[in-house]
């Protein structure tokens, strides 16, 4: 909770990936409140007021997965909102005048986005949510500790300047501080 409270006032990606790694813990454990308090909420160096919060929180976690049915894979649908949210300034962006440096980055992890999909078999997902599952793969691959090799580095690099620049955009949308 206090981690996501912070990506999400920070970076709309991030936050999306962390969510998406919490929905894994989640199932990881079980949907067993206690087992992730045990092995998660007990760690935090935090008032027992804030381990409840926390508490709280992925309880709350639990029961919408549970309510929308993806207790064994897929994404809570207000995670699946801010995709399409971005999503949509995404291609705003890229058509919009203006938008020279944020459509070079796009240009640039093109050719990436086509071979992640070609790679995966992945041809309905749109480009920001290829972006954001190629680096969730990543993340998954770290933790294994397996090796990732420089090509896909690259294309990771290129997926990750875009997500950063895209981030940005939005959160600057949110406060009223752009208008697109």
């Amino acid at each position: 909770m206090l981690i996501a409270r912070e990506k999400r006032n920070t970076n709309i990606a991030e936050y999306i990936l962390y969510m998406w790694q919490v929905e894994d813990l989640i199932r990881a454990y079980q949907f067993n409140i206690d087992l992730i308090e045990t092995n998660l909420i007990a760690q935090y160096a935090q008032p027992e007021r804030v381990k409840n919060d926390v508490r709280d929180w992925y309880a709350n976690l639990l029961l919408m997965m549970y309510q929308e049915g993806i207790r064994e894979k897929g994404h809570l649908s207000f995670l699946k909102t801010l995709v399409n949210e971005i999503t949509d300034l995404h291609l705003r962006l890229i058509n919009k005048e203006g938008e020279d440096g944020y459509r070079e980055l796009y240009v640039n992890a093109s050719p990436n986005l086509e071979a992640f999909r070609e790679k995966t078999g992945d041809q309905a997902s749109g480009d920001i949510e290829t972006c954001l599952n190629a680096l969730y793969g990543l993340l998954l691959l770290r933790l294994k500790k397996q090796p990732v090799s420089r090509e896909t580095e690259l294309a990771m690099a290129s997926f990750s300047k875009l997500l950063a620049s895209l981030s940005h955009k939005f959160l600057e949308l949110e406060k009223g501080e752009r208008e697109i």
